[in-house]
């Protein structure tokens, strides 16, 4: 069953007919022409309760990614719909006519689809200028043919990344401020993907920016792009507005690199609201806004609020974290599998219960993201399997093979 708050700018693409272009609170979202009814008796007749299930199976939200001009949800069974600007006159979502789609992720006029398969199929006035609105499948374009299959996708403002199942990484797209990592006056764009470093582990970047980092396996971080408000880290060198070759980000502090988002600067948060509860969840930022959400169902955030996007109930900017009250929560004792989307000057909320058929994947990702917080699975037949990064709890009708399977599993990711 789904659950997704939205708050923030309700235009370019609008969300919601029937209400304001800025939306301050959080308010429960629906597809399509749901949202003229979001205010009926939830308690109908048996046979419309079965029927309203039937549909939230079809529609069990998986992904969201937003940035100004565009909104794509990506559903479990691998199927997606995209909401406009555009479109705003009927304001009806696009169906996105790719299948197995594995990951969406959005960047200004640009889009990336990784489907299950390992294929990227991008559009983008940088990606394919001929024909902008049409997806081409990019990862077809890698020279090494051997390298083809890829792992991840993370968008950029006018450029997009991709990790292979090699651990190499390629950049795609515009390379104005040299976040593709080569001279921008010998590689101003490229419309083929370009090969930025090999042996990396992660990417990082935002829907929003223009520049990237890449940790390679070591736990060595490199970045490169735009540079001129000291969102690479780079101390004295943020004199320089982009740095156009991938450089080694010094004094990072000791410890794994679990997770980066895009932010201005490096910048440690200090306030009260962290003393007792140290376990972020989940993070995002949007344009000049960050979302944090807490294992103790806190939502916190910071920065700019014009269009209500921090979800404070005004449009007054916060310069320190401060708590943000939410509706109540349909699934408040399961918020591990809540995440936050933001994009542009809009903000998501959404809960996704992992499913057993992606088991060890869900595993991993969730692993690297949530260090110490417990993760609960609902499995095909409705059984609980409850994971935490040290301890294992599972039920699976006490079938040897399927928890052999997991203990192997729990054994690679430690």
């Amino acid at each position: 069953m789904n659950e997704i708050l939205f708050f923030g700018l309700n235009k370019n693409p609008k969300l919601f007919k029937n209400k304001p272009k800025k939306i301050t609170k959080p308010i429960r979202f629906k597809f399509e022409n749901e949202n003229e009814n979001e205010n009926e008796n939830e308690n109908e007749n048996e046979n419309e309760n079965e029927n309203e299930n039937e549909n939230e199976n079809e529609k069990q939200i998986k992904q969201i990614s937003s940035v100004h001009d565009s909104t794509i949800f990506l559903f479990e069974n691998g199927k997606a719909i995209e909401y406009l600007s555009e479109n705003d006159s009927n304001q009806n979502p696009e169906k996105i006519q790719i299948e197995n789609i594995q990951k969406v992720t959005v960047g200004w006029k640009n889009e990336a689809i990784l489907t299950k398969e390992g294929n990227v199929f991008a559009k983008g006035r940088y990606i394919n200028r001929k024909n902008p609105k049409e997806f081409i499948n990019i990862s077809s374009l890698i020279e090494d043919t051997n390298d083809r299959i890829i792992q991840d996708i993370v968008s950029g403002s006018h450029s997009f990344y991709l990790l292979t199942s090699n651990q190499n990484a390629y950049g795609i797209g515009s390379n104005n401020y040299g976040q593709i990592g080569f001279d921008s006056v010998t590689l101003n764009e490229t419309e083929k993907p370009i090969l930025m470093m090999k042996n990396v582990s992660k990417i990082f970047s935002g829907n929003s920016s223009n520049h990237v980092f890449l940790l390679n396996s070591n736990q060595e971080l490199f970045g490169c792009g735009y540079s001129q408000d000291g969102q690479l880290g780079l101390g004295e060198s943020r004199k320089k507005w982009k740095i156009e070759k991938l450089t080694k980000i010094q004094n990072i502090p000791k410890g794994k690199i679990i997770d980066i988002q895009y932010t201005y600067e490096f910048t440690e948060i200090k306030s009260s609201l962290f003393e007792n509860d140290n376990n972020i969840l989940d993070f995002s930022c949007g344009n000049a806004h960050t979302l944090i959400l807490t294992s103790n169902s806190n939502l916190i955030g910071f920065g700019d609020n014009s269009y209500g996007q921090l979800g404070t109930g005004n449009t007054k900017s916060q310069l320190i974290p401060i708590q943000i009250e939410l509706p109540k929560l349909r699934f408040n004792e399961n918020i591990s599998n809540y995440h936050i989307s933001c994009g542009g000057n809009k903000s998501f909320l959404y809960y996704y219960s992992p499913s057993f058929s992606n088991l060890e994947e869900d595993l991993i990702k969730l692993f690297e993201r949530k260090e110490f917080c417990n993760i609960s699975f609902k499995t095909e037949n409705g059984e609980i399997i409850e994971a935490h990064k040290l301890i294992l709890k599972y039920r699976l009708n006490q079938n040897q093979n399927q928890i052999e399977k997991l203990q192997e599993i729990i054994s690679k990711i430690n």
